[in-house]
């Protein structure tokens, strides 16, 4: 994919015509999710991977999510976790992996006990192979990712195109989210998360999906954008994004992208040189203003419901005294059965079943790291710090991975807020264990370190 303007502008325009084709008719979502997963198997048997273009399809496949979600393309709740793990596979068959991978199969052992505890339940009101797909898609899907990138070396205009790959169905779920409710100041009544602004689907996820995007326009505008025209396309596409992010009433999402976005100005900052800062300063200021200016018209839009929400407070004003939707309420009971089993957990998918038994509390976990306590114990302590630690080691010798912090805190802020739901947190964390490489290198026969 080359990021030129012109292509560029039609693969954006191309997107926005899907939104409004799926918009006018639904059915079209399924036969979508199926063209993807054909064109993008004949794209890399094709070329058979020779420049990871199972990272685009992949890319692509985790952008498209939620989109197919809401629009009820989505062939099962798992099916782009189980797409992402695919194509990871096929890229391992024609492009190897790196040896050193193997503290991601590690990872991936960790999680047999809990398996094995869960397999040997017997409860005729838990769907026991339903429980352990829905629970351990997500972590098998970041393991396998990781598997694959881990030190793949790809130059950093090439990492571009995955992020643009994302991207690209974002800008489809954001005009779809415009057509399905054109008009916010008619649906916003309370400070809840609100379905009518998120196209009738889950608001965390949707939050979630746009502030990842968000952050791919930002890069966009702020390093690739070469012409007045293309500024002006990102620009815009980075508001529309962010005002629609914003009036989901989620915050999970909008906040992460923020960090994500502080963390990638600070790195670049730290890396310019004296006069590089000085230009610099008006990437600032810039920022700031679009970022005031799309708050001003985001809480003029919802009455100033907005501020409340973010303020934690209710329509009157009221400071609520859950400042986390109910999260906190789970994650303590997460931890009190994993104080009650601290060796092997509850098993794997059980949390939910558990927890109403136990607390009559029947919601699903919205915290990866409080459920990998509590359904794999201490195996799970070793996998949550396995996956804390190895990004840092890997990128020690990657400094030229600009977008190494902003990746791993989308995974960690994502985690927390939505657990794996979604195929974005597995495969954005994969993306920060690449070699990245800024300019082109003398000898490029390793594809792998």
């Amino acid at each position: 994919m080359k990021n030129t303007k012109s292509s560029y502008s039609f693969l954006l325009l191309l997107h926005a015509v899907i939104a409004l084709v799926v918009f006018t008719i639904p059915f079209l979502s399924k036969l979508y999710a199926i063209l993807i997963l054909v064109v993008g198997f004949f794209i890399v048997y094709r070329t058979k991977n020779k420049n990871n273009e199972v990272l685009l399809v992949a890319g692509y496949l985790v952008g498209v999510e939620v989109f197919l979600r809401m629009t009820g393309g989505n062939l099962n709740n798992e099916f782009v976790k189980f797409g992402v793990t695919f194509f990871m596979l096929l890229g391992m068959i024609y492009s190897n992996f790196s040896t050193n991978a193997f503290i991601y199969w590690f990872f991936l052992i960790l999680l047999i006990p809990s398996i094995l505890i869960t397999s040997t339940v017997f409860n005729p009101s838990v769907d026991i192979k339903k429980s352990l797909v829905f629970n351990l898609s997500g972590p098998v899907c970041l393991a396998i990712s990781s598997i694959y990138m881990f030190r793949r070396r790809i130059l950093f205009s090439d990492l571009q195109n995955v992020l643009v790959a994302m991207g690209l169905p974002l800008v489809s779920t954001t005009v779809y989210l415009f057509l399905f409710n054109p008009s916010v100041r008619d649906v916003v009544t309370g400070t809840q998360s609100n379905f009518e602004t998120s196209g009738g689907f889950g608001p965390n996820q949707v939050s979630t999906a746009l502030g990842l995007g968000m952050f791919i326009f930002f890069t966009q505008l702020i390093l690739f954008s070469k012409s007045k025209i293309t500024i002006a396309i990102n620009g815009f596409l980075l508001l529309f994004m962010t005002y629609r992010g914003i009036v989901t009433f989620s915050r999970g999402g909008v906040i992460t992208a923020a960090v994500m976005i502080v963390c990638l100005l600070a790195l670049l900052y730290s890396f310019s040189n004296a006069r590089g800062k000085s230009k610099f300063v008006l990437v600032f200021i810039v920022t700031g203003i679009m970022g005031v200016g799309v708050w001003g018209y985001s809480s003029i839009q919802t009455n100033g419901l907005i501020q409340k929400r973010y303020a934690n407070q209710d329509a009157a004003g009221r400071v609520k005294k859950d400042r986390l939707g109910g999260r906190e309420e789970i994650m303590g009971e997460e931890i009190a059965i994993f104080m009650d089993n601290p060796v092997l957990g509850i098993g794997a998918g059980m949390g939910k079943q558990v927890r109403k038994e136990t607390f009559g509390e029947s919601a699903a976990s919205h915290n990866e790291i409080t459920r990998m306590l509590s359904e794999h114990g201490l195996f799970g302590i070793f996998g949550l710090v396995l996956l804390f630690i190895t990004p840092f080691v890997v990128y020690v010798n990657n400094r030229q991975h600009l977008y190494f912090l902003s990746f791993f805190i989308f995974w960690l802020l994502t985690i927390n807020h939505a657990a794996m739901r979604t195929a974005a947190p597995a495969f954005v964390y994969a993306l920060s264990l690449l070699l990245v490489q800024v300019k082109i290198p003398e000898k490029t026969e390793n594809l792998i370190d």
